[in-house]
């Protein structure tokens, strides 16, 4: 598989390795993204267990909360300019507000549901608007907290047990925002994304200057797939406000727990696309002409 130029410099914003090297591992990977990811892993030379992929696009991330759901949500837009004016800011906290009133489970149901609304929204702001996804958590019988970070960068929402503290879980939601873990607890990661991690981990060991016997280099794997746990899984991360404190400890010490949480960065993993804007906006106007 051929690779272009802009194959290694993606690598590089990916891994933050050099562009020599990023374009000797998409050579020995043959132009496979993850494959050459993996390659500079196993040679130690990219640490981080998960890369958040290349932002382009535009939009705000908002949570909302009715007293029965708590929602949040990411839309996309064209500029930074207009994701940061009350117009989009107001357009999005309404598309919160539809999803939490409305019995709606994809982005198209909440699409079709505001045609209508949407196309006025392009009409009057003038970009491309799209809702791209969104988590929706009741209220019944748990705590829900949000936390939204620079101003709709990075949102989170989370659901804890019914007695915690208000402070407990903006901690947790603050936490989450901060730490980025993938998972509650280590009993949630797939045992195909361990074995996986432990190859790797494996591979950086024997590419280490100094050989070592089987036997040390399982145990430096073991040792080293706790440190991995403790990027990826909540519980087992050192509290951001009390390094000396694990979220495992600290719940422990209020009673309470965590039972799932969604964390949105904007515009995470999408490429900006070249868009004609006048037909996209007529495209909606006339959408919603038909509604």
């Amino acid at each position: 598989m051929a690779f272009t130029n802009k194959d290694v410099m993606d690598l590089r914003a990916k891994t933050g390795v050099g562009m020599m090297d990023c374009k000797k591992a998409l050579t020995e990977a043959d132009g496979d993204m993850e494959k050459a990811i993996e390659l500079l892993r196993e040679k130690g030379m990219a640490t981080s267990a998960k890369r958040a992929g290349k932002i382009a696009s535009q939009g705000t991330v908002e949570a909302y909360n009715d007293g029965k759901f708590g929602v949040l949500v990411e839309v996309n837009c064209e500029s930074d300019f207009v994701a940061r004016g009350d117009q989009f800011k107001a357009f999005v906290m309404d598309v919160a507000k539809y999803i939490a009133q409305n019995n709606v489970d994809t982005v198209e149901q909440v699409t079709e549901g505001m045609s209508v609304a949407l196309a006025e929204a392009v009409a009057k702001i003038g970009e491309k608007i799209a809702v791209r996804r969104f988590a929706k958590y009741p209220v019944a019988n748990s705590k829900l907290e949000s936390y939204i970070h620079m101003g709709g960068k990075i949102g989170v929402l989370v659901e804890l047990s019914a007695n915690a503290s208000d402070e407990l879980a903006h901690d947790i939601a603050m936490q989450i925002a901060a730490a980025n873990p993938s998972y509650v607890k280590i009993a949630e990661v797939p045992q195909e994304e361990i074995e996986k991690e432990k190859e790797i981990l494996k591979a950086q060991a024997l590419n280490e200057d100094k050989p070592k016997p089987l036997n040390i280099i399982e145990k430096m794997v073991e040792g080293r797939i706790n440190k991995y746990y403790k990027e990826v899984c909540l519980l087992e991360q050192p509290f951001v406000k009390d390094g000396d404190k694990t979220i495992k400890a600290l719940l422990k010490e209020a009673g309470a727990d965590v039972a799932r949480f969604t964390r949105f960065v904007m515009g995470e993993g999408l490429e900006k696309k070249e868009e004609n804007l006048a037909d996209e906006v007529q495209a909606q106007i006339n959408s919603a002409k038909k509604a």
